[in-house]
């Protein structure tokens, strides 16, 4: 039996990456599926692909209002909200504080957390009410840069770990209603998007040199495809995680165990 059979979902960030890769493993899992994101292309391609399993919102998740529209659209097509993925995510390419003026550290502070944090804030209050009458969850994709250095810049990492305060205070707040958890993907071969202010102070490696550092990082020494994670995001969004609450699964090929250096 598929795990999320009749399950209504709706995930920010889902129309590329890892989200995209949740999207359609969801769908085969039974799962019907409402998508927030910036791009339209990718979105109809979305809608191409997987017909009427899904539905989309052409939005930016630093906007309330376009979460309520996403959860009206969930609630109108597929007639409740089980499960909220907080998916999408900007990344700062390692740029170093020592480097970057005043100036562009102020925009980067701004645009990171406004999409990382405050999309996550904005994600989990529209959804909150709809997510208490289905007694559903919350799945929030954070980093292990929310635990260790090095997983990122300054601005990453400061903007992971307040991704796993928020989890962790939401897990308490709205229990027993509502579970809370999050996944932590480690380094990933996807289209992570860097951020304007810090493009010109960092250096945007190709693939092949990202999977090696990848590879050379972890444990497992294997250099992460998005399809490597959406096991994590079934299980807890899934009706066999009802006793987890309030934590964060690692996807990290045993960062764990050594931590990021």
């Amino acid at each position: 039996m598929a795990e999320l059979s009749g399950k209504s979902v709706y995930i920010t960030g889902g129309a590329s990456g890892i989200g995209k890769a949740v999207v359609e493993a969801f769908i085969k899992e039974g799962a019907v599926v409402t998508v927030l994101d910036r791009s339209a292309d990718g979105l109809r391609e979305l809608e191409q692909q997987l017909g009427d399993s899904v539905r989309t919102i052409t939005g930016d998740v630093t906007v309330y209002e376009d979460h309520q529209r996403a959860v009206q659209c969930a609630v109108e097509a597929f007639g409740k909200l089980d499960i909220l993925v907080s998916n999408a995510g900007v990344f700062d390419a390692f740029a170093k504080f020592v480097d970057v003026t005043p100036e562009a550290m102020s925009d980067a502070y701004d645009m990171l957390f406004s999409i990382n944090v405050k999309g996550s804030f904005f994600a989990a209050k529209a959804a909150v009410d709809e997510l208490k009458r289905t007694r559903g969850n919350m799945i929030f994709t954070v980093s292990g840069a929310g635990f260790y250095p090095d997983g990122g810049g300054v601005w990453y990492t400061a903007s992971k770990h307040a991704q796993i305060g928020l989890l962790r205070q939401l897990a308490f707040e709205l229990a027993p209603d509502i579970r809370v958890n999050a996944v932590a993907p480690g380094g990933t071969l996807t289209a992570l998007s860097v951020i304007p202010p810090l493009r010109p102070f960092v250096n945007i490696v190709d693939n092949e040199t990202k999977a090696k550092s990848i590879k050379r990082r972890n444990p497992l020494q294997i250099a992460m495809e998005a399809e490597d994670h959406v096991g994590a995001y079934i299980l807890l969004a899934s009706d066999k995680a009802r006793a987890i609450t309030g934590e964060v699964l690692a996807s990290d090929g045993g960062l764990v165990v050594r931590g990021l250096g």
